[in-house]
């Protein structure tokens, strides 16, 4: 059985993807993959996700430089979603510039900022 065929796609044809950095496991990246993106991962060796709002490919890092080489590929129980162990090029994952794209925490009934900007994201893009 093709690793493909395990995976139980949307009606959209796509499953959620979740980054975790393997040095510090810290949860970086909620994205979505397709067939294509998953597996353009498996055959790159980094962690490339499917763009809903740009409807193609994404390779992360492909404009910042912030790659995400996997190190682990795992899928959970139901075959729903994807988890990537990944180590960074760079400790930025989100395009604020932040190590993780988690960085507001629910706290008295709003989100408090917990990550500081590591780069302006105009430095960035």
């Amino acid at each position: 059985m093709s690793y493909l065929t395990e995976v139980k796609w949307d009606k959209n044809g796509l499953v959620p993807a979740v980054s975790q950095d393997f040095a510090s496991g810290k949860v970086l990246t909620l994205a979505w993959m397709n067939e294509d993106a998953l597996k353009a991962t498996v055959a790159e060796g980094r962690v490339v996700y499917w763009s809903r709002s740009r409807k193609s490919l994404w390779r992360k890092g492909e404009q910042s430089g912030f790659i995400q080489k996997v190190r682990e590929l795992r899928i959970d129980c139901d075959g729903d979603s994807i988890l990537l162990i990944v180590e960074l090029t760079e400790p930025i994952a989100c395009h604020t510039g932040r190590a993780t794209c988690f960085y507001k925490r629910y706290q008295a009934d709003s989100w408090l900022v917990t990550e500081p900007v590591i780069k302006d994201p105009t430095d960035i893009y």
